[in-house]
């Protein structure tokens, strides 16, 4: 494996684990803030599904700019990689949340959990075949497009959520950030 391989792969492994240890603490930072809305809009405000979506992307966002100035010589693809690689882990992490609740009926905590290390792992196998890969042409900056798309819908759905299941808070029935915060 030459250097820039072994480089990569050291990274994505380290984002990895930050993915899920920082997610673990984001989890808790909006009723640490004593429910701040700027808070809220980068932390989950409620149960709901979409809003523990937040805890991967963001977490993932304050990786990038640890990682990025390091591997950015190694690749050309990083930002597509990072915004394909967290689209498959949100959407492993609902595919299985649906799966799982509809056949047993009730959520389980560690069931949960385990399918969002699934899902962090999974981000991170996409992000090194894809920084692996050579394109003939750069799509770094559809990456970046579809990045900056997902952090406005998840910050824009934190005050204005469509009233579907996946943004309501499985607790208590609210949608987003109520006037309660």
């Amino acid at each position: 494996m030459d250097k820039s391989r072994k480089e990569v792969l050291k990274w994505q492994i380290l984002s990895v684990i930050w993915v899920i240890v920082i997610s673990s603490l984001l989890h808790f930072v909006f009723e640490w803030s004593g429910n701040s809305p700027i808070v809220g809009a980068f932390s989950p405000v409620n149960e709901s599904v979409w809003e523990h979506l937040k805890l991967g992307f963001w977490s993932m966002i304050l990786f990038c700019f640890i990682e990025y100035p390091i591997i950015r010589k190694y690749t050309n693809d990083y930002f597509y990689a990072k915004a394909i690689g967290i689209f498959a882990m949100s959407l492993f992490i609902v595919l299985f949340f649906y799966s799982y609740t509809v056949i047993i009926g009730r959520t389980i905590l560690f069931i949960d959990i385990g399918s969002y290390i699934v899902g962090a792992i999974i981000y991170g196998i996409i992000n090194y075949k894809i920084m692996m890969r050579s394109f003939e042409r750069n799509v770094n900056m559809i990456g970046l497009v579809l990045l900056i798309i997902f952090g406005v819908l998840f910050v824009l759905f934190t005050f204005y959520p469509p009233h579907l299941p996946i943004f309501k808070d499985s607790q208590t029935g609210t949608y987003g950030i109520t006037r309660e915060h």
